[in-house]
């Protein structure tokens, strides 16, 4: 039998399993003394028998007194047992760790995965790894819906020499979501600096990329790339269709690809998806469909966030949920995207592309940015995203500002706050508001 392979030589574990059972023997015999029972061991007879002759010496006082300390010698010993056993077995499963970060494992596992609201959150790009490196740290069951419309960089290569969907955001937003090493962590995220072929490519997109050979399958591929870095939640791309995403500008010029519309450096009046029939992946939807509580952003206004809600499906299922929408205003505005917008401006840019019954609450930072950061931004063309809650207020619309930029060299969410403010409103339950 397989049980008894935990008793061969070399498995660290025979001491411990015997310092259980040594426990449970001094147990069974505290409770003999006090309830003067027999046992069928003769061993245990024999214990209790020696124990007894003691008692009377020591008098009616002290037989109580030596059945408690055998009785707590017994409990020491098995939950001294049982931790070291736990422990040994831990080193080997995560030999960078201890018994502790076994805990830490079947918590995250076990009570965040099956406690707690379930958060969906659609975007993409930096804004949304940030947020989720503060989401997984709660106890939720955490989905992300993220945009497949990236045709720059290293998934652009990819996209255009392999016909895979672009595996960057999905990279990223796997990364943000892992629970292996740093060093795993780090390797996914390495990026090639020199050769003719590899310079510029992701170690993650090329993983990737190798994975949906394989398994033949791009959405199959992110669930085996999921468990590779333990992921803690999962991630779905919005579509699985080919896109690519159009802007109309206010001059009444066009230009088609996700990289290619900021460089334009003009007002973006419309984006849309080519084809706009293209189907939501049935996973997503059914995610947002079950959802406690739906996330739109942060991230890249037109390049990030709309592209997931310009998919059909993905739009109908948000606007028919009756859990809450938060949609989280990036902190600092977006040059060759949202230049000069405020608040409300963003907000209202999501209402034009999508409709009603978007976005309940809106998460605005109303810190001020650090002088020499100002000076930084302003020299790229960027400046913080004006909070005008009573003009948000106006739209029917619940603006939520508090202090949300993180203490580092660049002006971004901090992601310990970001999550705890998402976490509130989640707490307070669905709504049935309807905008």
């Amino acid at each position: 039998m397989k049980a008894f392979k935990w008793l061969y030589p070399g498995m660290k574990v025979k001491r411990w399993i015997a310092l259980v059972f040594l426990g449970i023997l001094l147990l069974s015999t505290g409770m003999a003394i006090v309830l003067e029972v027999g046992f069928v061991s003769a061993l245990e007879q024999n214990i209790v028998q020696g124990f007894r002759r003691l008692d009377n010496r020591l008098g009616e006082t002290g037989s109580w007194l030596l059945a408690l300390a055998v009785f707590l010698a017994g409990i020491f010993l098995v939950i001294h047992g049982f931790t070291r056993a736990i422990q040994s077995v831990a080193y080997v499963l995560r030999p960078d760790g201890n018994g502790e970060d076994l805990v830490d494992l079947v918590y995250s596992r076990r009570y965040l995965a099956e406690n707690g609201p379930q958060i969906v959150v659609i975007g993409g790009g930096t804004g949304l790894s940030t947020l989720l490196r503060g989401l997984k740290k709660y106890p939720a069951k955490l989905t992300a819906v993220v945009t497949v419309a990236d045709d720059g960089g290293s998934s652009g290569r990819l996209r255009d020499e392999m016909g895979i969907l672009p595996p960057g955001d999905i990279r990223n937003t796997l990364a943000a979501l892992a629970d292996t090493e740093p060093l795993m962590t780090q390797l996914f995220q390495y990026r090639f600096k020199q050769g003719s072929e590899l310079e510029g490519h992701s170690f993650g997109n090329l993983f990737i990329a190798a994975m949906t050979d394989i398994t033949g399958d791009f959405e199959l591929a992110i669930k085996e790339s999921s468990r590779v870095l333990a992921v803690r939640g999962q991630v779905i791309p919005s579509t699985l269709a080919e896109v690519q995403l159009e802007a109309l500008y206010a001059d009444g010029s066009t230009v088609c690809g996700e990289s290619l519309i900021p460089e334009a450096g003009k007002p973006i009046s419309r984006v849309h998806l080519l084809p706009e029939d293209c189907p939501g992946t049935p996973e997503a939807v059914r995610a947002i469909s079950e959802a406690d509580i739906i996330i739109l952003g942060p991230g890249s206004l037109y390049t990030s966030v709309l592209p997931n809600l310009l998919v059909k499906d993905i739009r109908d299922a948000v606007k028919n949920s009756s859990a809450p929408k938060v949609y989280v205003c990036n902190v600092m505005t977006q040059p060759g995207e949202t230049d000069g917008y405020t608040a409300a401006d963003h907000v209202q840019a999501l209402l034009d592309h999508v409709g009603p019954k978007v976005v309940d609450y809106v998460i605005v930072n109303d810190a001020a940015v650090e002088p020499h950061l100002l000076r930084k931004y302003e020299a790229e063309g960027a400046i913080p995203v004006y909070p005008d809650v009573n003009r948000i207020r106006a739209m029917g619309i619940e603006p939520i500002a508090r202090p949300l930029i993180s203490l580092t060299d660049l002006v971004r969410h901090d992601p310990t706050a970001l999550a705890k403010c998402i976490f509130d409103i989640a707490l307070r339950g669905n709504n049935s508001k309807a905008h």
